[in-house]
């Protein structure tokens, strides 16, 4: 019997979650996963290599993809946490046991702009390293991937890096154009249109092959104007989506986040038909004591042609986070139903 091919979009803490589930339906699936990472990222880490060393693509998404992914052997796990480590500021003297028998003691600075490695993650590094080494940025990525024993591939969006532009409705009716990944996440209003710069940046190759190939595409959990919509923007991408023969799932958030301020639950799909009206969806997965009256939902998803499906797949301690287990457990039935 073949693997079920599946192919996971998306970027951050929303694609971690989806990727931490897709390991744990493979306990009951033989899976194939594939992950598709946005790389727009300009904040923190990423921004600063994005800058400093003109990095060719952001890390920090496709790092956290990579640590999802991750076997259970000892080695692997502790090679996923080594990259996730970020270093912290060094504000005070080394202990005087750091530098017993290697010569004088090394003050530190507290200013973080002399402290070159702070804030960093460790895996950012690596893969950058890896990418000016191999001069590919899809090698370098499978080349990590072994170093975690990952349980699947991850790939870009784009094979260069992206910007991620808005429209944005204040408070007081007037509209703003905001640039940048992180300051359309963080930009008080509403975002009335997205773009990427450029508009037509080029998709990765084997990104388009890993979606003509699939049997099921996930969009969701996550933010969804910075990492999921995006996807939707790359004309090569978006034209692999609506061609590929795969069924397609929508896992939704549980919550509004900032940049979705004032977005309802069914806003959050039209927003998939706004920007790729040709989209179809097989299935929108839902928790239903999070998503509020369900009948709007439920109508929007009709509207892509989806079924919606009410589960419980929140963490047991009341917080709008996604359990890996429990929307594992759910994803088991509805991926399982290619066979």
């Amino acid at each position: 019997m073949t693997a079920i091919r599946v192919v996971a979009f998306g970027g951050g803490h929303g694609l971690g979650a989806s990727l931490r589930a897709l390991r744990h339906s493979a306990h009951d699936l033989d899976l194939e996963i594939t992950a598709i990472v946005t790389v727009g990222d300009d904040g923190g880490s990423s921004g600063r290599l994005r800058v400093e060393r003109d990095a060719l693509l952001p890390p920090g998404d496709l790092r956290q993809a990579l640590a999802a992914l991750a076997d259970d052997h000892p080695t692997h796990r502790l090679t996923a946490r080594l990259m996730q480590h970020r270093f912290a500021a060094m504000s005070m003297a080394m202990p005087e046991h750091a530098t017993a028998g290697r010569g004088p003691r090394i003050e530190r600075r507290a200013d973080r702009s002399q402290d070159t490695l702070a804030g960093h993650a460790v895996g950012n590094l690596l893969l950058l390293g890896l990418i000016e080494m191999l001069g590919d940025p899809v090698a370098a990525l499978d080349h990590a991937a072994e170093m975690v024993g990952a349980r699947g591939r991850v790939l870009p969006m784009a094979r260069h890096a992206v910007g991620i532009e808005a429209d944005v409705l204040a408070a007081d009716g007037s509209r703003v154009t905001v640039s940048g990944q992180h300051s359309v996440a963080v930009a008080d209003g509403r975002v009335a249109s997205l773009r990427l710069v450029p508009a037509d940046p080029p998709a990765c190759p084997e990104a388009i092959e890993a979606v003509r190939a699939a049997d099921w595409l996930i969009f969701g959990p996550g933010s969804w104007y910075t990492s999921v919509l995006p996807h939707l923007l790359v004309p090569e991408l978006a034209a692999a989506i609506v061609a590929s023969p795969a069924r397609r799932l929508v896992t939704l958030n549980l919550s509004p986040d900032r940049e979705t301020a004032g977005l309802s639950t069914a806003d959050h799909l039209a927003a998939l038909h706004w920007y790729l009206p040709q989209l179809r969806v097989d299935t929108v997965l839902a928790d239903a004591k999070w998503v509020g009256e369900p009948e709007p939902v439920r109508a929007a998803a009709q509207a892509l042609g989806a079924d919606l499906v009410l589960v419980p797949v929140a963490v047991a301690d009341g917080s709008p986070r996604h359990d890996p287990q429990s929307l594992g457990a759910a994803l088991v039935p509805v991926l399982g139903a290619t066979r």
